[in-house]
């Protein structure tokens, strides 16, 4: 019984797209050094996707091997306009290292 539950837990889980899974990336000044020295790249990433997920989306967008993924679930910042306050929205980051001999060129 045990096991029928788990295939429908994983029938149920949803089938994402690689492009729906990776947003974009993110270039920053941090990110730059990372991908430089430590062969680490950024993506703001679908909150639904897991670290599989993200890794295989990854390995096919951009044709790499993709040795680890780690994520960041970040929370929305407070923002005022004019006289009305609110909060941006909550969001997932995926930082993923790759394998010595790939890279990514974003420029």
């Amino acid at each position: 019984m045990a096991a029928s539950q788990a295939n429908a837990a994983k029938k149920s889980k949803i089938e994402l797209e690689p492009y729906q899974i990776v947003l974009r990336p993110l270039v920053t000044e941090k990110g730059v050094h990372r991908a430089t020295r430590v062969n680490q790249y950024a993506f703001e990433v679908n909150p639904l996707a897991e670290k599989p997920d993200i890794k295989r989306a990854v390995e096919t967008l951009f044709n790499v091997k993709v040795v680890k993924v780690r994520t960041q679930n970040r929370k929305g910042k407070p923002r005022r306009y004019r006289f009305r306050y609110g909060y941006t929205k909550n969001w997932k980051k995926a930082i993923v290292t790759l394998d010595a001999e790939h890279r990514i060129d974003f420029f």
